[in-house]
This record gives C-alpha cells, sequence and structure tokens, in this order.
C-alpha cells in the first residue's frame, strides 16, 4: 500500500495543471507513477489516488448494499466527479475543471499527505483549516482518536 508524505506547494497554469513535485514522485509506487483516480474531498479539498491506492477504496464501495439509502447518497456524493487522469509529457496533472471549482483552486495550491492518497487544497482554505485547531484542540483530538497506548 501506497503512503505519502510532506507538504508541498505548486502553482497552477492558465489551464489548470501542476507539476508534481519530485518529492511525491520518489514515494509513488514503482510502475504506478503516472496514473490516478482524483475526486472530491471530505472537505473542500480534492483527493489524487494513485490507481494502487483506488483500486482497494473503489472495491469497498462497489460492495456496499445499493438498496439502502444512505448508501446510494454516500455512493453519489463519494463517486461525483471521479476521474481517472495521468500525468503529461512534461511531468503536469491536469485538473478536471469541475473539480477544480469544487475545491476553490485558482493559483497557489497545497499538495498533502492524505495517508494513501494526496489532497489537493488552495492554499487559503488549507491555512484556514489549521486556523480552526488550537493546540490544546489538537491534543484532544489526537487523544479521542488515537487512543491510549502503553509506552
Amino acid at each position: 500500500m501506497t503512503g505519502f508524505l510532506g507538504e508541498y506547494e505548486v502553482t497552477l497554469d492558465a489551464k489548470g495543471r501542476f507539476l508534481l513535485p519530485a518529492g511525491l514522485k520518489k514515494q509513488l509506487p514503482e510502475g504506478e507513477n503516472t496514473h490516478f483516480v482524483i475526486n472530491r474531498g471530505f472537505e473542500k479539498c480534492l483527493s489524487l489516488y494513485p490507481k494502487q491506492s483506488w483500486e482497494p477504496v473503489f472495491d469497498r464501495v462497489r460492495s456496499l448494499n445499493t438498496f439502502d439509502p444512505e448508501v446510494r447518497n454516500f455512493v453519489r456524493y463519494f463517486l461525483n466527479g471521479a476521474t481517472e487522469i495521468e500525468i503529461d509529457s512534461a511531468g503536469r496533472i491536469l485538473l478536471p475543471p469541475n473539480l477544480k471549482e469544487y475545491a476553490g483552486l485558482q493559483k497557489d495550491v497545497v499538495l498533502t499527505s492524505g495517508v494513501d492518497k494526496i489532497e489537493i487544497w488552495s492554499k487559503e482554505a488549507y491555512q484556514q483549516f489549521f486556523d480552526t485547531y488550537s493546540p490544546t484542540e489538537f491534543s484532544a483530538l489526537a487523544q479521542k482518536v488515537m487512543g491510549s497506548e502503553p509506552k
């Protein structure tokens, strides 16, 4: 399974393309460095999955019970706009216009780890997200999410 670390600032060109930073390229699995699936993130960002990381997520979504109305709503929202994309010969990724608009991406963009995917944020929205947590609130969130581990 692929995993990503780091935070990278990139700039979108007039066509909505950005150059994938070398630091992220190095973290891509061997042979899986040109094909991706991009979709809406849970916040106002985009999620860029290497194909290898997308496949188990899609398999799980595909196995859900579509007789359940909540499942149908989740599937519609989660897959809304999901698009297969490739890195072009110059090493750039072209963002689909509808997804670019959804995330409010204009020029300054931040690429950051989403564990098995890369999150794509407008620089302003990314900074606002971190402004919402104080160190105390983050500590409480970490305790809630991670629990207590033995020392």
